[in-house]
């Protein structure tokens, strides 16, 4: 849970063409999700937008969506990181991601781009899920636990309880809310733990 998704190995993420790049490609898609929908943008029209060439679009991402979720887990990274929140185990882990799925509902729907249009789940869920998985690649589990189903699990019940928090209209502060859905996600994981 600790580690926050990374993409290939450590000399590309620290690279400062490729980390340019990517950044380019994401700036690119964030400026034309103001004028269209993300399905009528084409990958040609990401790499022209970025001033980029199609085949280093290919060099960093198999396609639109897999940009998206990069995208989305940039974004999830800085909201953690803007609230200070760090956790190199997994205590923290659980309130910290639950904390940064809020501020990601709250930020998302009030940006005036498609991308406050788009569902949701379907860019932070794979992000949330991943770090789980990520996390659980570095604990044993009880035989017969499904590591990926637990991951899928408890990055749907944290989105599903932030989801219905943000759509309260009396809604209490994210850190609040953020502790409570540790307190019901926390009895997931440790069910799974060997």
């Amino acid at each position: 849970m600790a580690d926050l998704i990374q993409s290939g190995n450590a000399a590309e993420n620290t690279d400062p063409r490729v980390l340019r790049s990517r950044q380019m490609l994401m700036e690119s898609l964030l400026r034309l999700l103001t004028r269209k929908e993300f399905d009528n943008i084409s990958i040609q029209e990401i790499a022209d937008e970025a001033t980029l060439n199609r085949a280093t679009f290919y060099l960093h991402y198999p396609d639109k969506n897999a940009l998206l979720q990069a995208m989305t887990a940039a974004r999830f990274r800085d909201l953690i990181a803007c609230r200070g929140l760090s956790f190199t185990n997994c205590d923290g882990a659980l309130r910290a991601i639950a904390l940064g799925v809020c501020d990601y509902l709250v930020e998302s729907t009030s940006c005036p781009s498609q991308l406050a249009k788009m569902p949701l789940e379907g860019s932070i869920i794979p992000v949330v899920e991943g770090m789980f998985q990520e996390g659980a690649a570095h604990h044993e589990v009880v035989p017969g636990a499904d590591p990926n189903l637990l991951a899928t699990t408890a990055a749907w019940a944290i989105f599903g309880a932030a989801r219905r928090w943000y759509q309260t209209s009396d809604r209490i502060p994210a850190e609040e809310m953020a502790a409570k859905i540790e307190l019901m996600v926390r009895p997931i994981f440790l069910s799974a733990s060997a």
